[in-house]
């Protein structure tokens, strides 16, 4: 893959530390596996023995569910507010499991049976009729053959009846290809096969699933971090980590992470540290979007001065993300701005408060 890939999928970006694992796994395997459990489980949540870094912060035994499901054989569903990593833990799933993750399903309002089982090359398809030479597999169809996981993005912006084709590969573990003839007529799920499937809790009931295909799905929430130091750290790491990648040398300021963490914790939640009632925006501000912003703020600081970005270039970034999905968010925040005036950042964050338009 090109080292200009903005973004390897995980099995590349991690592919010494899944090579280390498989060295020292001696543990059981279920069937189709490319690690153990406990392997899978290392490579996720970090062994630092074997140099394995963290790299879902959350809940460790919200990874053991989700590893007990999947080896279950059952589809893994994970669901929660956008923004909680919900994507990197299934890409970290199936690259963990299988050694690949990019057998992937975008859901949306255009997605076809198409995308997700199988095609057809039309050139080859009218020269020769149906075959396996013209017949275009798609992420379920090779998931099913090649016996590994398919990861299904924000399953629930499908319409009902594109969700439900995944009902027969998931109960009976057969993909039926009515154009094709003879064995090849049918595709069987080899060991190692299943789906691990994501929505989000502000879309659930756009699509609503069918209780059939509810079914066949095991149901995890992934909620947002708790904890204000492990996800200032996160932010920071993360945040250093992409502004790395963007050709910026200077790390990002911890006292302007702090108030940027500070403040969307605040403004997602409603109430600021003292329990006093703050007004809560209805844009998504979640750690993604925190790491997002602060990446901006790094940017915007060293491209245009040639130094880490300011609490005012933080007030700048912050209108982006505030004003996605209401006018009155910006309202909002800014009165926000104006209640936390005082001390520090914060005077410079509320001097700033001019860079929000409007």
């Amino acid at each position: 893959m090109s080292e200009r890939a903005q973004r390897p999928p995980a099995e590349v970006r991690h592919a010494d530390e899944l090579a280390r694992l498989r060295e020292h796994d001696t543990d059981d395997r279920p069937p189709g596996w490319a690690l153990s459990l406990r392997a899978a489980r290392r490579f996720i949540l970090g062994d630092d023995a074997l140099g394995v870094t963290r790299k879902f912060v959350g809940d460790a035994s919200l990874i053991d569910r989700s590893l007990v499901a999947l080896a279950t054989q059952r589809g893994l569903m994970l669901v929660g507010e956008p923004g909680t990593a919900k994507s990197l833990l299934s890409e970290l799933l199936a690259a963990a499991v299988s050694g690949t993750s990019t057998l992937t399903v975008q859901g949306g309002a255009a997605t076809t049976e198409d995308q997700i089982k199988y095609s057809w090359n039309y050139a080859l398809l009218v020269a020769e009729g149906p075959s396996t030479r013209s017949l275009v597999a798609a992420p379920l169809l090779r998931g099913m053959a090649e016996g590994k996981m398919v990861r299904f993005e924000e399953i629930t912006r499908c319409p009902l009846e594109v969700q439900d084709c995944l009902l027969s590969p998931l109960s009976d573990r057969v993909l039926a290809v009515p154009e094709l003839t003879g064995p090849e007529s049918m595709v069987f799920a080899q060991e190692g096969f299943t789906v691990i499937a994501t929505a989000n809790t502000r879309d659930r009931g756009v699509n609503e699933m069918s209780a059939a295909l509810k079914r066949r799905f095991t149901f995890e929430t992934v909620f947002p971090i708790a904890d204000f130091d492990t996800e200032l750290l996160l932010v920071e790491s993360e945040a250093t980590a992409l502004l790395r990648r963007s050709g910026v040398t200077a790390p990002p300021r911890r006292d302007v992470l702090e108030v940027l963490v500070t403040t969307f914790r605040e403004l997602r939640e409603g109430q600021n540290a003292r329990g006093d009632v703050t007004d809560r925006l209805s844009g998504v501000m979640s750690t993604a979007e925190a790491v997002s912003v602060a990446h901006a703020v790094g940017l915007r600081g060293w491209f245009l001065r040639g130094e880490p970005g300011t609490a005012a270039d933080l007030v700048a970034c912050l209108a982006g993300t505030a004003a996605k999905d209401s006018p009155e968010d910006l309202a909002k925040l800014r009165r926000y701005l104006e209640r936390r005036r005082h001390g520090g950042q914060w005077k410079a964050l509320y001097d700033a408060r001019h860079l929000l338009p409007g």
